[in-house]
């Protein structure tokens, strides 16, 4: 069963925090973050506590851009990214497992946005992510 975590408002999730929920996950979670905060990609992770969904999430920011948002959950986490019907056509384009392109054609709208969500328990997965990523900052 999928739990997310991080719904303590007074607990921020640092290092430590993080590695203790995200467990072997987080030598994925560790190598994203720090991957996205390199030059060649220049993003912003920052965490905040949003009292919507009573939990923590980390927004991904491309200067005032939303690129992507990640989630801590039981021993994974989870990577999201939104989409419109101009800019979903996109990602089958893209090299990715797919998995990932089957699971986001079955994605029902929020509003007028597409979610793709992508549960990372893996250091592998990361390439996938970061095409997407690279793919979501070319977009205007």
């Amino acid at each position: 069963m999928e739990t997310r975590l991080l719904g303590e408002k007074e607990v921020y999730p640092n290092k430590e925090v993080l590695e203790k929920v995200l467990g072997e996950s987080y030598l994925a979670f560790n190598a994203l973050i720090e991957t996205l905060s390199n030059e060649k990609y220049a993003l912003v992770p920052e965490w905040r506590f949003y009292k919507d969904g009573q939990s923590w999430l980390c927004k991904v920011s491309n200067k005032k851009k939303t690129v992507c948002w990640i989630s801590a959950w039981n021993k994974f986490f989870k990577v999201g990214f939104y989409f419109t019907e101009k800019t979903r056509l996109g990602i089958n384009e893209l090299d990715i497992e797919n998995r990932i392109k089957e699971d986001f054609s079955k994605s029902e709208n929020i509003g007028k946005l597409i979610p793709l969500i992508i549960n990372v328990s893996r250091i592998e997965q990361i390439n996938d992510v970061l095409k997407i990523i690279e793919y979501k900052k070319k977009l205007k």
